[in-house]
């Protein structure tokens, strides 16, 4: 069982407990306005979510993680590294994403969370490289993906949704450069 812990943050499995919390983050319409068409998702609907990233980590021994909150043992969201089916034309490919909830934005979390991720998925798990997606007008997630050191790759549409999207990507020889 892969577990990361960071300076304020553990990245871990799933558990039942986190579908309350998780749920609560899906609903809320402001987290959710630059995720696929900006739907909110239900309980039910996270449910089937935690159990695609889980069903991820058995097939590609990567997915996921649930972000607990160190101090307080609170579920933030999530981070971590997955296929995005969604975006044909870029597999294959693996992409680091996260979503957290508002409590937790702007304290530098989701950066280091993602970051925890990035490391995993280069030393851990020897990817070459590594993808982000973001809609136009991200503002925030551009800016966690800049303090990655992840570079721009080009613009396409979202055919889930139909929404313009930025990708940005780093290399496992880029990721070493950066990091030392």
């Amino acid at each position: 069982m892969v577990v990361l812990e960071t300076p304020r943050l553990v990245l871990r499995r799933w558990r039942e407990d986190d579908l309350a919390p998780m749920a609560a983050v899906n609903a809320d319409p402001e987290v959710m306005r630059w995720i696929g068409d900006g739907a909110v998702r239900d309980e039910e609907q996270t449910r089937r979510g935690i159990e695609a990233m889980e069903h991820a980590w058995d097939r590609h021994g990567f997915g996921l993680f649930a972000v607990e909150i160190r101090s307080t043992g609170e579920l933030a969201g999530f981070t971590g590294l997955s296929v995005p089916d969604f975006l044909p034309e870029l597999l294959p490919a693996v992409e680091v994403g996260w979503r957290l909830g508002r409590a937790h934005w702007g304290q530098g979390l989701a950066t280091e969370a993602a970051a925890a991720a990035l490391r995993f998925g280069f030393e851990e798990r020897g990817l070459g490289r590594i993808v982000s997606i973001v809609q136009l007008d991200n503002g925030a997630s551009e800016r966690v993906i800049t303090k990655l050191g992840m570079l721009p790759a080009g613009e396409t549409v979202d055919p889930s949704c139909g929404r313009r999207v930025r990708v940005f990507q780093l290399s496992s020889d880029r990721y070493v450069t950066i990091t030392r």
